[in-house]
């Protein structure tokens, strides 16, 4: 096992610059999360830890070992792609041991390692099958079996999930929690599906534009996000995110007026993610507007209100009577309201004087959470 760190680290090709001044500190057996959308650096962050990539600028670390010229097949690391990459050919006993056969691993020490990797990802029963003869979930186990085989120091995963339905998704993202855990081997996962950053990691990486915007773990970033790119980012649905005017210790909009006594004047946004806010009678709420969509979600009902140019997502109960048309009410909650400067985007200070900062060096390294 490794920890990685990341150093200052920019990759740039001509004049378009995919990673900016990146430094992040990954600890030894941390499962780490890079999320963002599509084009914003977290697949060439990761290539270039993988040495697929140079980097333009900066230093990567894997251990206390510099291996920015280091080949990739020197630094121990073992990568599962989005496509499983499987050979046809090959049956799954012996797609998993290739690596073991390049590495000429005498054919009895092969076969025990084929078949313990195999238990760990539950394909004992396929060892002699052939790729065509698999379900897309058995694929992803076979690759993901492969990777371990080797027994290397750093797992890379790229959107390795993406090809399967929802459903397999969630089963394999719950096998891939418990098969990083069982192995503890340092990982690091890029994805830009929000859900599997908040199930699968110790911590998230949240990356736009080629720099990262915020590093915590999950529910630290879901609770207190960095700006407003990480808020609208983060959550299913996201935060509702409401431009509003500052002034005489109030929040001011066209449709309502609420107590800020610790915000300077000027423009923010108004952020409060649907489940804190309340679906009331249209003269009970803090404001009121027209219901645009009423959607059941099984456990809840996604209630969406016009708010003048803006749509604002409630959660309710399911049982809630809203149809679209109808003209309700919708509360905010108070205490979990999130103030961000009108112009930077960035997190205000809340009553504890604290403003949810990008934290690239974290205090307590390999701090894992459930």
């Amino acid at each position: 096992m490794a920890s990685v760190t990341l150093k200052s680290v920019s990759k740039r090709w001509g004049s378009v610059t995919a990673v900016d001044d990146v430094s992040l500190d990954i600890a030894d057996g941390e499962f780490m999360v890079l999320l963002g959308p599509s084009g914003c650096g977290k697949t060439t962050t990761m290539r270039m830890v993988a040495g697929l990539d140079d980097p333009s600028e900066g230093d990567i670390l894997i251990g206390d070992r510099v291996v920015n010229d280091l080949a990739p097949g020197d630094r121990d690391l073992a990568m599962v792609f989005q496509n499983y990459g499987l050979y046809p050919h090959m049956t799954v006993a012996e797609n998993i041991g290739y690596p073991l056969k390049v590495a000429r691993v005498g054919k009895a020490e092969r076969t025990e390692r084929v078949r313990a990797a195999a238990a760990r990802v539950e394909l004992e029963a396929y060892l002699e099958r052939k790729p065509q003869a698999l379900s897309g979930g058995q694929r992803q186990r076979v690759a993901l079996a492969r990777a371990i085989v080797r027994t290397p120091r750093l797992f890379l995963m790229d959107e390795p999930l993406s090809n399967l339905d929802a459903k397999l998704r969630v089963s394999m993202r719950a096998q891939l929690k418990h098969l990083q855990h069982e192995l503890a081997t340092t990982t690091i996962y890029v994805t830009h599906d929000q859900v599997e950053a908040m199930t699968l990691a110790d911590r998230v990486a949240v990356m736009s534009k080629g720099k990262l915007q915020q590093v915590g773990a999950p529910l630290d970033i879901y609770n207190r996000p960095a700006n407003v790119f990480v808020a609208g980012f983060l959550g299913n649905p996201s935060m509702n995110l409401i431009a509003a005017q500052a002034e005489g210790g109030r929040l001011i909009h066209a449709a309502f007026s609420l107590p800020a006594d610790t915000v300077r004047p000027g423009k923010v946004f108004v952020g409060q993610r649907p489940e804190d806010m309340k679906v009331t009678e249209p003269e009970k709420g803090d404001f009121r507007g027209e219901v645009f969509s009423a959607e059941l979600l099984g456990d809840a009902a996604l209630i969406t209100v016009r708010l003048n140019g803006d749509l604002v997502a409630v959660k309710a109960p399911k049982d809630v009577r809203a149809r679209m048309g109808d003209v309700v009410g919708v509360s905010f909650d108070p205490a979990m309201l999130h103030l961000f400067d009108g112009q930077s985007g960035e997190r205000l200070a809340d009553r504890n004087g604290e403003a949810g900062k990008v934290t690239p060096f974290p205090q307590a390294r390999g701090e894992r959470h459930p």
